[in-house]
C-alpha cells in the first residue's frame, strides 16, 4: 500500500440522500431531498455529522442551529452516473462500475408465464405479483399466505423480485431455496438486480419482518475496487449487506447484521481487530425501517443515534486512518411514495491526515470515491472515476 491511509472505514448510510439530481424528473423524484426535507421538519441533533461538513451540503441544517461548527473533515457530494436508484447500482458505482443501462423494472408485475414457471419449479402457488411496500403487502396478504402457504411475490420501482413468507409457514431453508430458484429465472434469466427473501413472523395485524432477510444479487459486471484489493492481498471486511450486494465476490471476511446498532458494533470491533485494508459497512435501517415506511420521525431519530455512535468512532481513529461516510441513493420519507429517490449523496471524510474544511465539490460519479481509494491502496487506476486523494490529504507522501 502506497498511500497515506493504511485503514479506510467506509460507512454507507443506506438512502441518506441530500437533494434531487438533475434527471430526477425522469424517475418521478422532483422535490426529493431525504435529509433536507427531514431537517426542515425535525430539529435534528447531529453535531458530529454537521462538524464533518454536512452542514455545508444541506442548507436546512443551518436553520436548525445558526452557529456553524468548526469543520473537522473534508466534504462534498456525489451524483450517480449510472441509470437507476437502487442499492446494487449505488454500491457498484462506488467500487468503480458505471452501468450503461439500468436493471429492468416491472411496474405492472411479472409476466404470467414467468410466474407460472416459477410456481411449477417451487411446487407452490403464489399471491401478489404487484408493486408494493413490503410492510403494507405483508399486512394485506399475510393472512391469506398463512392460510394457503403460498408465498407473497412483489416488486417496487427498483429491479427486485421479493418473496415474503412467514417463518412458521415456510421454513427459512425452504424460503432460501425458493429464492435461489427465482434467481435462476429472473436474475440470471432476465437480468433483475436482486431477488430478496423477506421472512416475517407474528399474527394478523401484528406481522413483523425478521433479520433473516437475504439478498441474491447479480455478479458485478466489471472489475471493482474490491477485486483489486483482494487480488493484492489487502484485507477487506464487509459489514451488513455488502456481501449480498456484490454476490459474495471479493468481499473478504463478511458479517451480516440485524440492525444498525449491530453494524456499528462491528465497526467498533474492527477499529481494534483490523490492522490494515478496507472496512466496508452498510447501515440499512434508514432505508428499510424508515424511508420505505414514510416515517420522518423515525428516520430523524435514527440519524441522531448514528451521530452518537459516530462521535465515539472519531477519537479512536489512528493517525493513518481515513473515515468516509456516504450514501447509495435517497429515500425521502416526507414524499407520498415509498420507493428510493434519485438524489445526490454526501461524502464526508475525516482523519488526522485529512485537510479539514476542504470542499471537494460536486462529483459527477460515485466512482470518484472508488478511484480515490484505489489510488490510496496502490491498486488503481480503475475504469471509471477521478481521484480526489491529493485534494484531501494534508501532506501526501
Amino acid at each position: 500500500m502506497s498511500g497515506p491511509f493504511t485503514r479506510v472505514f467506509l460507512i454507507v448510510l443506506d438512502s441518506v440522500g441530500i437533494g434531487e439530481l438533475p434527471d430526477a424528473a425522469a424517475y418521478g423524484d422532483v422535490g426529493s431531498n431525504t435529509l433536507g426535507n427531514i431537517a426542515a421538519r425535525v430539529p435534528l441533533k447531529i453535531p458530529t455529522l454537521r462538524s464533518l461538513g454536512l452542514v455545508q451540503l444541506v442548507p436546512a441544517l443551518s436553520s436548525i442551529n445558526d452557529s456553524r461548527p468548526l469543520l473537522r473533515g473534508a466534504y462534498g457530494r456525489m451524483a450517480e452516473a449510472s441509470p437507476g436508484k437502487d442499492s446494487v447500482t449505488g454500491h457498484w458505482e462506488m467500487m468503480g462500475i458505471v452501468l450503461e443501462r439500468a436493471f429492468p423494472t416491472f411496474p405492472q408485475g411479472f409476466a404470467p408465464d414467468l410466474i407460472a414457471e416459477f410456481e411449477r419449479r417451487i411446487g407452490r402457488g403464489t399471491i401478489g405479483n404487484v408493486v408494493a411496500s413490503g410492510t403494507e403487502i405483508i399486512d394485506r396478504l399475510g393472512p391469506e399466505h398463512v392460510r394457503t402457504g403460498m408465498p407473497i411475490i412483489y416488486t417496487s420501482a427498483d429491479s427486485v423480485f421479493q418473496i415474503a413468507a412467514h417463518e412458521e409457514v415456510v421454513p427459512i431453508a425452504e424460503q432460501y431455496r425458493i429464492c435461489e430458484i427465482a434467481f435462476e429465472l429472473v436474475g440470471k434469466g432476465l437480468g433483475v438486480g436482486r431477488v430478496i427473501a423477506r421472512p416475517f413472523v407474528g399474527t394478523p395485524g401484528a406481522f413483523r419482518r425478521t433479520a433473516n432477510r437475504h439478498d441474491y444479487a447479480l455478479d458485478p459486471t466489471g472489475e471493482t475496487l474490491l477485486d483489486r484489493l483482494v487480488a493484492r492481498g489487502i484485507p477487506v471486511l464487509s459489514i451488513g449487506k455488502i456481501h449480498d450486494l456484490f454476490a459474495g465476490r471479493s468481499t473478504g471476511r463478511a458479517v451480516h447484521t440485524a440492525s444498525d446498532a449491530e453494524g456499528m458494533d462491528h465497526v467498533d470491533a474492527a477499529m481494534t481487530d483490523v490492522r490494515e485494508g478496507l472496512v466496508f459497512a452498510n447501515i440499512v435501517d434508514f432505508d428499510v425501517l424508515y424511508g420505505h415506511r414514510n416515517d420522518v420521525g423515525g428516520y430523524a431519530a435514527n440519524l441522531e443515534r448514528f451521530d452518537e455512535r459516530l462521535a465515539r468512532v472519531l477519537p479512536r481513529l489512528r493517525t493513518t486512518d481515513l473515515l468516509v461516510v456516504t450514501a447509495d441513493h435517497g429515500n425521502d420519507p416526507s414524499t407520498p411514495g415509498t420507493d428510493h429517490s434519485r438524489e445526490y449523496v454526501p461524502v464526508l471524510l475525516a482523519g488526522a491526515r485529512v485537510k479539514a474544511g476542504t470542499n471537494i465539490g460536486s462529483r459527477s460519479t460515485f466512482a470518484d470515491l472508488g478511484q480515490t481509494l484505489a489510488e490510496n491502496f496502490g491498486v488503481g487506476p480503475l475504469a471509471h472515476g477521478t481521484s480526489f486523494l491529493e485534494e484531501i490529504v494534508v501532506d501526501h507522501p
